[in-house]
């Protein structure tokens, strides 16, 4: 859903401004800093944790290329912090020192299109071209949407990553990007989905975000009432399901354990999620990673999550239950290239009774995945290794 400048607007925090004055200050702290570190690549994920293509981007520079001047952003109160600060120089972020680094460095490198000491204040130094630092999008997953905010007119982004021939055709044909710009190289997390140990009883149920209910603003409107949120159809849809007597039924059949952990911009209305059944986790951030949660189980139940690449990349069984399609296309990601129905991994339903049909039919066959299936695997991923950390370093290194 495409915003107006008005509800872009009313996203702007007090806290943003604030961040106007920290720009000031360290403005000229950083016109004698860029001469004392001329080659600092500054790094981030999101500004809470560590544990995503950032942090195993930089993770392989302190390993593999020690002699980088590579910095880590991440909060001191993240609990990811002391990982972090056992690898290499980390800074935190949104900090003065932050803005000092940010102004200072020759690569910004983040997963997050707003991994910045600010979005909103570095989104319009950035776009208005009044920063010329060398800014390289390392994406949060594999591109299968039409995402107009992530087009070169709105982050003027010199390095985009993608993962796959379909998806690096898709960007560098759609999104406005200069040419060679958009690369395809693999995202860093995917070096570690190869050596895995599947719990073979857990599965994981692990549906995306809905930007309207996450961060509402008068467009919200356009979909439904998310004053209350037990009233929108995202609860409503995922807790009839979690509190269905035959999914218990068939987690006791088959001695199964699901996990359900959604999206990380959700977590705050899990509160609303009561499930009585011992044999369902409702797990909570920071005491699940979601990486660990792929490797691990042997089954997954999404809705439009990219999460379904990672766990199709490990060439396991999944499913799509999407029984709010026509609100999701409407109100967060228009169609891309990529369809459920004829690309994906595993089946769509669309009804509660057709995803427990096909989750028993699952389990009888022991989380095997089809044939059909893993050609499809082959197919998409034609980077297939453990060398996306390095061609991401190499591409860098290049600019």
């Amino acid at each position: 859903m495409a915003e107006t400048f008005f509800q872009k607007l009313q996203r702007v925090r007090p806290g943003d401004i604030g961040h106007i004055f920290k720009f000031i200050l360290a403005l000229p702290c950083s016109l004698v800093y860029r001469h004392q570190r001329k080659n600092m690549w500054l790094i981030c994920d999101n500004e809470k944790e560590a544990r995503d293509n950032g942090y195993h981007l930089f993770r392989y520079i302190c390993e593999k290329h020690p002699d980088t001047d590579a910095v880590y952003a991440i909060s001191r109160s993240s609990p990811d912090y002391e990982r972090v600060k056992n690898l290499g120089e980390v800074v935190s972020y949104g900090s003065l020192k932050h803005w000092i680094y940010y102004l200072s460095a020759k690569y910004n490198i983040s997963s997050q299109k707003g991994g910045k000491p600010n979005a909103a204040v570095c989104y319009v130094l950035e776009v208005k071209g009044i920063i010329k630092n060398i800014r390289v999008f390392l994406q949060h997953g594999i591109i299968k949407d039409d995402m107009p905010w992530l087009y070169y007119n709105e982050t003027k982004m010199r390095l985009f990553v993608c993962s796959t021939e379909r998806e690096w055709k898709y960007v560098s044909e759609k999104y406005g990007y200069p040419e060679g710009w958009v690369q395809k190289l693999g995202i860093c997390r995917l070096d570690y989905l190869h050596d895995i140990k599947v719990k073979p009883k857990q599965i994981l149920l692990m549906p995306t975000w809905r930007s309207w209910i996450a961060s509402p603003t008068s467009a919200s409107d356009e979909i439904e009432d998310v004053s209350d949120f037990t009233s929108t159809a995202y609860y409503k849809g995922w807790s009839s399901f979690l509190n269905n007597e035959r999914l218990h039924q068939i987690l006791r059949k088959y001695d199964l354990h699901l996990v359900f952990y959604p999206h990380r911009d959700m977590q705050s209305f899990l509160k609303y999620f009561n499930i009585d059944t011992e044999n369902i986790t409702v797990a909570k951030w920071p005491e699940y990673d979601v990486q660990e949660l792929l490797k691990e189980s042997c089954y997954l139940i999404t809705d439009y999550s990219s999460i379904a690449m990672d766990f199709a990349y490990m060439k396991k069984r999944l499913m799509y239950y999407q029984f709010d399609y026509d609100d999701f296309r409407k109100g967060q990601y228009p169609e891309g290239y990529f369809s459920y129905e004829k690309d994906g991994f595993g089946p769509v339903c669309y009804r509660a009774e057709d995803a427990l049909n096909e989750l028993e039919n699952a389990a009888k066959e022991n989380f095997v995945n089809d044939a059909g299936y893993l050609a499809k695997h082959d197919a998409f991923f034609d980077l297939y290794d453990t060398s996306n950390c390095e061609r991401n370093y190499n591409a860098i290194s290049g600019l």
